[in-house]
């Protein structure tokens, strides 16, 4: 009889189609699932040797950092920062994001010897590993966490990640000679709260704290979100009691208060317990009436923000959408409200066919040269980092010691942590004309960073006539 895997690698998506015969079709599917079995299989072995690989570049830097010579006020860690920067650079990624593989591909490959040997024989995926890995950190003992992996491993064999989690927890809990009450004061020391950027103009907020705690702000949100859309169906008015604020009848940004009024409210229950959080963190009341009694929502917010917006946009006479530093294009509606009380103006001038910046001038000037900076480099210049300028030092390409000027042509924007790279590596860097910067890393490999307003500028027509 024909193996049915060989027989599928010898067809086309075409021909697998065309066979439709009720003998055929069993063998037909067989094959398209073992297929898939058997590419996931070798997937899961090419992920445990880039592990592998990941967790040798980690030994090769940290060897460096305990031999190498260093300089009075080098950290330590320039070697590992480096090997990372040069995988990412290599790779087009983040070089933090290529650091934290790197560690957990460590962990991975010295401190769960098993789980990897699973994980390069294809019996266990990449996510396996890492609910593995994850869940049985905390166990310092190798004798203790020796036998959570094999309690854990017969269970992955067998289930999916999102189903071995839970387990994996109670595994390592039962494994893990310290008393859970210990542990948990020491995790607490690591609460903490996060923002990410999302598209669309949305952000997801998130954070860290002890569970009954988080369980308990969760349980306290739905339950007035409850009490929002009870209220609306019960009495028939959508906004009754609700009007004005984030946790009423839905304000969407850049329309007048009575377009939002005549606006019905059919959010969800998630859409209103995500407004009553908003309603609550930023004005202590979960309720618009209160919040507005106090302290209106957006008069809570205090913000640094760089705003582009076309002139010709604010004046009607284009469509062409603002841009918010480090996030990426906003409504044109938004961007108009904010730029009404906004206390200045920069006039940005840019080339009409490159798009450099060429000059930036102001009525009242302050640091021209660091508002032409900040318009052109919007991020730390080094490839791939996303740090935003008003996080970051402004460098000078060939250093001030050497001669080099105190120019835009020799000035750029790099975080503390590829600043320091830059003058405690091999890592080298010169500015060419327009504020590309040409990366060298110590393999002798060319990596170029193109300012951003470089890279999405597009001519669409001639500029209209004033």
């Amino acid at each position: 009889m024909s193996d049915p895997l060989a027989t599928m690698e010898g067809m086309t998506a075409a021909s697998i189609l065309e066979i439709d015969t009720p003998v055929s079709a069993p063998a037909q599917l067989a094959g398209i699932v073992d297929g898939i079995a058997d590419r996931r299989r070798r997937i899961a072995a090419l992920q445990a040797e880039e592990a592998s690989l990941l967790a040798q570049a980690q030994s090769y830097a940290l060897a460096r950092m305990d031999h190498g010579r260093r300089e009075a006020d080098q950290p330590r860690d320039i070697p590992l920062r480096s090997v990372a920067a040069e995988i990412a650079a290599a790779t087009r990624a983040c070089d933090r994001t290529v650091l934290a593989r790197m560690s957990d591909a460590d962990l991975l490959v010295t401190r769960f010897p098993l789980t990897f040997a699973h994980l390069s024989d294809g019996r266990i995926d990449q996510t396996h590993a890492s609910v593995i890995v994850a869940a049985g950190l905390p166990i310092d003992d190798a004798e203790a966490r020796t036998g959570y992996e094999q309690a854990v491993l017969e269970i992955a064999a067998r289930e999916t990640p999102s189903r071995l989690r839970p387990l994996a927890r109670t595994l390592a809990q039962r494994a893990h000679p310290v008393p859970l009450d210990d542990r948990h004061r020491a995790a607490a020391r690591g609460r903490r709260v996060w923002m990410r950027d999302l598209d669309d103009e949305m952000a997801e907020f998130g954070g860290i704290a002890p569970a009954h705690l988080v369980h308990g702000i969760y349980d306290r949100v739905t339950s007035l979100a409850r009490a929002v859309v009870d209220a609306r169906h019960g009495d028939g008015d959508a906004r009754a009691g609700t009007r004005g604020g984030l946790s009423g009848a839905p304000e969407l940004p850049g329309l007048a208060p009575d377009h939002r009024d005549a606006r019905a409210d059919d959010r969800s229950l998630d859409e209103v317990r995500a407004d009553v959080l908003c309603d609550l963190l930023l004005t202590g009341h979960a309720t618009s009436e209160a919040s507005a009694a106090s302290i209106p929502a957006a008069d809570a917010i205090r913000a640094r923000v760089q705003i582009t917006v076309p002139a010709l946009a604010l004046l009607g006479r284009s469509t062409a959408a603002a841009d918010l530093s480090g996030h990426g294009p906003i409504p044109l509606d938004i961007a108009r409200q904010l730029t009404a009380d906004a206390p200045g103006w920069d006039r940005v001038l840019t080339d009409p066919v490159t798009g450099c910046v060429i000059a930036v001038d102001r009525y009242r000037p302050l640091e021209q040269q660091r508002r032409a900076l900040r318009v052109r480099d919007e991020h730390c210049r080094f490839p791939g980092c996303r740090q935003p300028t008003h996080r970051c030092d402004i460098d000078h390409t060939v250093a001030a010691a050497h001669d080099g000027p105190t120019e835009i042509c020799n000035l750029a924007h790099l975080c503390r942590r590829h600043h320091t790279l830059k003058h405690h590596s091999a890592w080298r860097v010169e500015q060419q004309p327009g504020g590309t910067l040409v990366w060298t890393s110590p393999l002798g490999r060319r990596y170029d960073d193109v300012p951003a307003r470089r890279l999405i500028f597009t001519v669409a027509d001639d500029p209209p006539p004033f």
